[in-house]
């Protein structure tokens, strides 16, 4: 009788495995995998997350006959935790592909779990250029920005400006890396100097050790080559420093919308950024941008328009392909051009999606008309001069 209930038992649960994974079948599913807690959690967040939902109810929430669903989940800026998620949602909840991936340490240990379980990855929140070089991947995109297309925008015109110094303050992982080496490349190439670096933790409280070297250096440029609350905090701990009063220029080679918000323009006055989205850019960003803010009191910044663009992308492929096939959608995202509130542009054959950035410069207060009106245009940075071809980017996938 026990090896016959035994035997139940198991049935039992092949059945209901197989139910489930009927179920799952039964539906598109999207994950959004981010940090929603941390340094990062303003930055992308459950913001994205609100993007993602939007483009979801504009695509009309069902694709191929099938409902399409969200998942969510705070990877805490971990790769193991991360890997640990994607598997589980991959395997057993029948995820079709994963985006947002926050953080390049992260996204890079995605992008492997998804090449090896023949899953789309679309990654908007984490930087380096290494997403579509060394490390692409037949099913991995890269929607936003990356690394070099920041070092291009910022750094390039701040060189063409007369801050041929620089020294970096740079966050202690492969982001952080990818920034200070392309941002230094672009300096160097344009008749510039690298006087110096230094490195600091993640989620760092106190800055004023590598500030001081910062400042004793002499650099006319400090790159902040770190993102979210930390370059808030370098920032912030630089004006008691006197840094900018010295004479020293703040190079913000990631900083967003949301950033500049939580910092305040007396604190933010005067900085120069890339980013690929700006809410007032346009009567489509505009609009988008107040459909947005009525959800969630805030204006979007790149990483969450840039995340109802790739959720939006990934469904019209899906229609266009006709299946959700990996395959098929891959290829359909690689050959349909983009064009909606976030950006017009392609997608090359190592993924990457190469669109028109933005230089900026931070206003005054007493320039801003009302409540977000934070930059003043100061140039367009063309996709084609921001971006790498897919020959040039060092994807294998390309040779």
């Amino acid at each position: 009788m026990k090896f016959g209930n035994w035997s139940i038992v198991a049935a039992s649960v092949v059945m209901l495995a197989t139910s489930a994974q009927g179920a799952a079948a039964q539906a598109v599913k999207i994950g959004i995998l981010n940090d929603q807690s941390g340094v990062y959690a303003d930055y992308g967040g459950k913001w994205s997350l609100e993007a993602a939902r939007m483009a979801v109810e504009d695509f009309g929430g069902e694709v191929l006959g099938q409902k399409i669903e969200i998942v969510t989940a705070d990877h805490q800026n971990k790769p193991d935790t991360a890997i640990s998620i994607a598997r589980k949602w991959y395997d057993v909840d029948g995820v079709d592909m994963i985006t947002e991936l926050t953080t390049s340490s992260v996204a890079l240990a995605v992008q492997d779990l998804s090449r090896e379980k023949k899953k789309i990855d679309i990654v908007v929140g984490a930087a380096t250029s290494r997403i579509t070089g060394d490390a692409c991947q037949p099913y991995g995109f890269h929607w936003a920005f990356d690394t070099h297309a920041l070092a291009v925008g910022t750094g390039g015109a701040l060189v063409e400006a007369g801050g041929n110094t620089w020294f970096f303050l740079t966050a202690d992982y492969a982001f952080g890396y990818a920034l200070e080496k392309d941002t230094s490349e672009i300096v160097l190439a344009k008749g510039g100097k690298v006087l110096g670096a230094v490195r600091h933790p993640l989620n760092s409280s106190d800055f004023s050790s590598f500030l001081l070297q910062a400042q004793s250096s002499k650099a006319k440029i400090v790159g902040l080559a770190n993102a979210g609350l930390d370059t808030a905090n370098s920032i912030k701990q630089a004006s008691e420093f006197g840094i900018v009063a010295g004479g020293q220029k703040l190079a913000g080679l990631l900083m967003t919308l949301a950033e500049v918000h939580g910092l305040g323009l007396q604190a933010a006055q005067g900085l120069v950024l890339t980013e690929a989205f700006y809410w007032d850019r346009d009567d489509t960003s505009r609009a988008f941008a107040e459909k947005f803010f009525k959800r969630t009191g805030r204006m979007p910044n790149m990483i969450q328009a840039g995340t109802y663009s790739a959720t939006l992308s990934y469904l019209k492929a899906v229609k266009a392909a006709g299946s959700k096939d990996t395959e098929a959608v891959a290829k359909k995202l690689k050959e349909l051009p983009v064009d909606d509130a976030f950006a017009k542009g392609k997608v090359l054959a190592n993924g990457r999606f190469v669109h028109d950035l933005y230089l900026f410069e931070v206003k005054k207060p007493s320039e801003s008309k009302r409540a977000w009106d934070y930059y003043k245009l100061l140039a367009t940075v063309p996709g084609d001069k921001a971006f790498p071809t897919a020959a040039e980017s060092g994807c294998p996938l390309t040779k």
